[in-house]
């Protein structure tokens, strides 16, 4: 992920430490980051989604699949794409509507599958090493809550146990709930957390911001340069040595953070019902560890 600092993800602010949809952010993140680091070249993840998918079922509409593994309809559009240009996968006509056409797994795509399976297994694995395997069923359970009213019925079941794939799906959700609800006062989640760090820290240079999150210096400019033109946030020269620009918030950002705040709150208790106060204190605890050890 290019707007991930793999050096510095395994840092947390402290305020931002007990956020769930902070959290569900970062551990997305470190996801993303072991799927570059475990998988080979030419092993994508939502390829072998889909070929479980079609394994399972036999053929299917392109839609299907999308619902089957909770991708959207342009990911699967690219991923269906590259299957059957890799003769993994071949597009066949609909014998009940013959406009419209089906995918189906071929020979080499069933060999593929369990070829990619053995990846996927390492990089489930890897996702799990901070964890005992007790605590990574009750990591898997708390997930589940979390998504599973969401999930389609016919998901894979190797999609259902898998760590990588609940993290995935959850914070696919609670970021897409947050930008929605943010939308009135013209942020996005990630300006939310970087107006979060500064009030906690209080002003520092963009390239201590940006460790503090956990992405990268580019990302961090942009987010800086939203910010200033929402009139949330200036950069100041640091009168010590005016090549650093120090973030300080401006008036208006507190009052923002603070109704961004109370969103955040019913947000995250909306997208957390299924589980109870205990239940997510122990899902904050386990995705805590995982970004700062995985």
């Amino acid at each position: 992920m290019g707007d991930v600092d793999p050096v510095a993800t395994r840092t947390l602010v402290p305020e931002l430490a007990r956020s769930p949809g902070h959290l569900m952010w970062r551990a997305s993140a470190r996801v993303q980051l072991a799927l570059a680091e475990v998988l080979p070249p030419g092993v994508d993840i939502h390829g072998y989604a889909a070929m479980l998918a079609l394994g399972k079922e036999g053929s299917l509409s392109q839609q299907a699949v999308a619902d089957m593994v909770s991708v959207s309809r342009t990911t699967m559009a690219k991923v269906a794409t590259d299957l059957v240009d890799r003769g993994l996968v071949e597009r066949v006509r609909n014998p009940t509507d013959r406009r419209a056409y089906l995918l189906t797994l071929t020979p080499a795509g069933a060999k593929a599958a369990r070829t990619w399976r053995r990846h996927a297994e390492d990089l489930e694995a890897f996702i799990g090493s901070p964890f005992s395997e007790s605590e990574r069923a009750e990591l898997r359970d708390l997930l589940h809550l979390v998504v599973e009213a969401e999930l389609s019925p016919r998901t894979p079941e190797p999609l259902r146990n898998s760590i990588g794939f609940l993290i995935t799906r959850a914070h696919f959700r609670m970021h897409r709930d947050f930008t929605a609800a943010l939308a009135p006062l013209r942020i996005e989640p990630r300006h939310f957390g970087a107006l979060t760090a500064l009030r906690s820290v209080g002003p520092q240079p963009q390239a201590d911001l940006a460790r503090a999150l956990g992405i990268s210096g580019a990302s961090v400019v942009q987010m800086v340069d939203d910010l200033e033109r929402r009139g949330l946030i200036e950069r100041r020269r640091l009168a010590t040595d005016r090549r650093i620009q120090v973030l300080h918030l401006l008036p208006e950002a507190r009052s923002v953070l603070d109704q961004a705040k109370d969103i955040a709150t019913d947000m995250v208790d909306v997208r957390l019902e299924p589980l109870t106060r205990k239940q997510v204190d122990r899902l904050v605890t386990l995705l805590g560890r995982f970004i700062t050890t995985a």
